[in-house]
């Protein structure tokens, strides 16, 4: 291990050197980011899933730079051109971009202006023109390929040039310049095509480059790339020319002309081109990783929202013309009845859908009826409000996001499980489960069609991809699996199971029945399998009470101990006389024990709620029994809406109209604060308030300060 690299990492993460090294044997060990984070907390010194993350990302990206940097140095010697100076510069770069700048001017050229004029036999007049002489002989520079006086100045020109456009010096203050005083700007392309007028903002726009927003930059990025504006970057290229001058006309000379001249060139035709691209890219990134990270956080909300245990749900796939799909799912998940409907235009069979909803309501019992957020959403809503009211019992309805449902639909998977049944009714037995365990249901859709993004697809696929699935993974492994119900999408998020494994674990169930205890999964596992996975694997109802818990076999002796210490019998578990005895003083019994105060802190968490589910901390639902129209809406109205998506602008509210309203990051706290994931979160029910009406765009804006409370 690089011990500056983790020198570095330490002090960027605010944790000690021996808590990074730790951390980094574990990983080379082969274990996984949740295994590490809930079951070597002794080692790590508690570190979280996203510091053991970071910390391995972090030393990945120093490792390459220093291979990098190890391959420059060797390239460079290998022409007999390193020098210790140059040597301990490349060491001391921080980025790959510093690494490359000082490699330019070593580094094999194309066929370029410069090269060609080296080939001809100039780089003695460059030479000498640098060298600010008073007079010159050109003739002597002539030969059969520069044949004037005039080709021998314009050849080394190219050669001055390319030498400034190669200082890694300069490159760096010119970069730095532009990042720090560079303006972004946006035009109107001639014929552009923008007929809802998405990118208007854009059309005459400025913005320092310093200070440009990351959604602005990838809302910038896509207009561009669909051919609406012109961008470019702005700034003094004046100043940067007579800093170059400074830098490099030392004396004075007839020709130094020549060489302000290949400055002008130099800035113009080289290096402003390369680092205008450099810091777009630079600006993309951030962008990218904002986007990413913005999605990330809520997706994570999205999937640790509460499930609805022990309701009847019906499933309510909205469409006109090819008409309503009704999936009524029990309290396990498991499809009862299917059912078609049309209740909206071109049909309007209003009574006769009726009819059929309040029969399978009255039948099946139906507590909850999940409305897909998609087309006809809205007018399937007033039609399910109008119709619960006639029910025989009490009946709610939520809409919920329906964002990758078609996509699960036509999978591979869904076909598998309702190889009978059409893309549309799977579907709508989709948004039924997904009210009922949203964890469990959207693990099978691809993390980038799950619709609380940014500007996703416009992110490398990869990067997304990554941050997306650690979330995923991270999600899971927080709330554990029933390994007895957990379908293979669920598995394979699964710390440290493989396809392989998978296969095994349903195979066995299928052949066997259900797991009675984790010992009988061990047999399907290696090992180094068996630890990774078995503490995040559950069997509730099985032969051992504490393969229930999230407690891990390797630490089941030192939980008997305790209970033996305490008197305890695992029949009372999660008894409240149970909970009571087992509050006590966690270090010194840690010693008792011969563990350590975190192992020891999990497991005392784990009997007080063996079944403790993260989800249930989590704001429940927001149901409803009737609808909301733009016109019911007021100035300062109080409503009760559920955070839909959170961006670095503000928060998206469903509050029961057509479209979500927005609360501008303005709008959501009297503090400043420096993104809206401070004050709200996907999946919040929260208090809001009507800021303003806009009945010809049917949008409404919002805000979570009460009236009397703006300042």
């Amino acid at each position: 291990m690089n011990e500056q690299i983790i020198k570095e990492i330490a002090q960027n993460l605010n944790i000690k050197e021996t808590q990074v090294s730790k951390t980094l044997k574990l990983l080379e060990e082969g274990n996984t980011i949740p295994f590490i984070a809930r079951y070597r907390k002794e080692v790590t010194g508690n570190l979280d899933e996203e510091q053991i993350r970071k910390i391995s990302e972090v030393y990945e990206y120093g490792q390459n730079l220093l291979k990098r940097k190890e391959d420059v140095i060797r390239l460079i010697d290998e022409k007999g051109l390193l020098t210790d100076e140059l040597k301990v510069k490349i060491m001391q770069a921080a980025k790959l971009v510093e690494v490359e700048d000082l490699y330019r001017p070593y580094k094999e050229k194309k066929k370029t202006k410069a090269t060609e004029a080296i080939k001809n036999g100039l780089e003695p007049l460059a030479k000498l023109i640098m060298s600010y002489p008073k007079e010159i002989n050109f003739d002597k520079f002539l030969n059969e390929n520069v044949k004037t006086k005039e080709d021998a100045i314009e050849g080394a020109s190219y050669i001055i040039a390319e030498w400034t456009s190669d200082n890694a010096s300069y490159r760096k203050y010119i970069r730095r310049y532009m990042y720090n005083n560079g303006k972004l700007v946006t035009k109107l392309k001639k014929n552009a095509i923008d007929e809802n007028k998405t990118y208007e903002m854009y059309y005459d726009f400025t913005e320092n480059i310093k200070y440009a927003k990351a959604y602005r930059i990838m809302a910038i990025n896509r207009a561009e790339k669909e051919k609406v504006i012109t961008v470019n970057l702005d700034m003094d290229d004046e100043h940067i020319i007579n800093y170059l001058k400074e830098k490099i006309i030392k004396k004075e000379s007839p020709y130094n002309y020549i060489i302000e001249n290949a400055i002008k060139d130099s800035y113009k035709r080289l290096i402003k081109p390369s680092v205008e691209r450099e810091i777009r890219s630079e600006i993309t990134e951030k962008a990218e990783d904002e986007a990413t990270k913005n999605f990330s956080l809520n997706l994570e909300n999205l999937l640790m929202q509460p499930p609805m245990k022990g309701k009847m749900v019906l499933g309510f796939d909205p469409a006109y013309r090819t008409g309503c799909k009704l999936a009524v799912v029990d309290e396990t998940g498991k499809m009862l009845d299917i059912s078609v409907i049309y209740p909206h235009e071109p049909k309007c069979e209003k009574e006769k859908s009726k009819k059929i909803l309040l029969d399978l309501i009255k039948k099946y019992k139906i507590d909850i009826i999940a409305i897909g957020n998609g087309t006809a959403s809205r007018e399937s809503e007033a039609f399910v409000a109008d119709t619960i009211k006639e029910a025989d019992h009490k009946v709610e309805y939520i809409l919920v996001s329906e964002a990758g449902a078609s996509v699960y639909s036509a999978s591979k998977l869904a076909i598998e499980e309702y190889p009978d049944l059409h893309v549309e009714q799977r579907s709508a037995i989709s948004i039924a489960r997904r009210l009922q365990d949203p964890l469990s249901e959207l693990v099978k859709i691809d993390p980038e069609s799950i619709g609380v993004g940014m500007y996703q697809h416009d992110v490398a696929p990869k990067k997304l991809s990554d941050s997306l699935g650690f979330v995923v993974t991270k999600s899971v492994n927080n709330v554990g699996v029933n390994v007895n119900t957990a379908s293979s999408s669920l598995l394979k998020y699964v710390s440290g199971l493989t396809k392989t494994n998978i296969n095994k674990i349903l195979k066995y169930r299928s052949d066997h029945g259900k797991f009675q205890n984790r010992e009988e999964i061990k047999k399907l596992l290696t090992p180094k399998t068996y630890t990774q996975s078995i503490g995040f694997l559950r069997i509730p109802e099985g032969t051992n009470i504490l393969d229930a818990t999230s407690i891990h076999p390797e630490s089941y002796d030192i939980t008997l101990n305790l209970l033996k210490l305490l008197n305890l019998d695992l029949k009372n578990i999660g008894t409240e006389e149970f909970n009571k005895k087992l509050d006590i003083d966690i270090a010194e019994y840690a010693k008792k024990l011969n563990t350590d105060v975190y192992t020891l802190e999990d497991i005392i968490k784990s009997l007080q709620k063996p079944n403790r589910d993260p989800r249930d901390d989590m704001p429940k639902p927001l149901l409803k029994s009737d609808v909301l129209h733009l016109e019911d809406l007021k100035p300062g109205m109080k409503l009760q809406g559920t955070v839909r998506n959170v961006t670095p602008f503000g928060a998206f509210i469903d509050i029961g109209i057509k479209n979500d309203g927005l609360a501008h990051i303005s709008k959501l706290t009297n503090k400043y604060i420096k993104h809206p994931s401070e004050v709200v979160s996907v999946g919040d029910i929260v208090d809001c308030y009507v800021d303003e009406i806009y009945p010809e765009k049917h949008k409404v804006s919002l805000s979570l300060i009460k009236p009397e409370d703006c300042q």
